[in-house]
């Protein structure tokens, strides 16, 4: 059976199941995309049947979400007490000082923070982008919202 076939027969199959793990119809999404596009780089030997198999790669898929969650939930804890750089995103009257900010950012950071906020990219695309892994985007995000945060900070004390 082609990659096309299996999508459309197990698509509803695997995204359950996913659900039912994660409880977040965005990120099982994610998580159903990603599983079929390793299934498609990935060789099916026969051992189990199609859905056992994709499941098998989904659950990982779960499983590395679930603690990069716990990960990222410790980050956005931390990230409560100061500036929210994507609230600030969303008010126009900050948004010229962020681009200002970003536009001297420096490489990799300006172009993984953009990707992420204006491309609204998952970080197993970025990643994949630069040739790195989910963990390496996620960790250069932080690393360049942190960044953006103490730029934007200083010019806000300097008024």
């Amino acid at each position: 059976m082609s990659m096309e076939k299996w999508y459309c027969a197990y698509y509803m199959d695997v995204y359950s199941f996913a659900m039912t793990i994660v409880k977040n119809a965005d990120l099982a999404e994610e998580i159903t995309q990603e599983t079929f596009y390793r299934a498609m780089r990935s060789r099916f030997l026969g051992k189990s049947s199609e859905l056992t198999w994709l499941c098998a790669i989904a659950k990982n898929l779960c499983t590395d979400a679930l603690r990069a969650g716990s990960k990222t939930e410790e980050i956005a804890e931390d990230m409560q007490d100061g500036m929210n750089v994507e609230q600030m995103v969303m008010d126009k009257a900050s948004t010229l000082a962020i681009h200002q900010a970003l536009h001297v950012m420096e490489e990799p950071y300006k172009e993984v923070f953009s990707l992420r906020i204006f491309g609204e990219l998952p970080f197993a695309e970025i990643g994949m982008i630069f040739g790195k892994t989910e963990n390496w985007a996620r960790v250069t995000y932080h690393r360049a919202k942190l960044k953006l945060q103490r730029k934007l900070q200083l010019e806000s004390g300097d008024r």
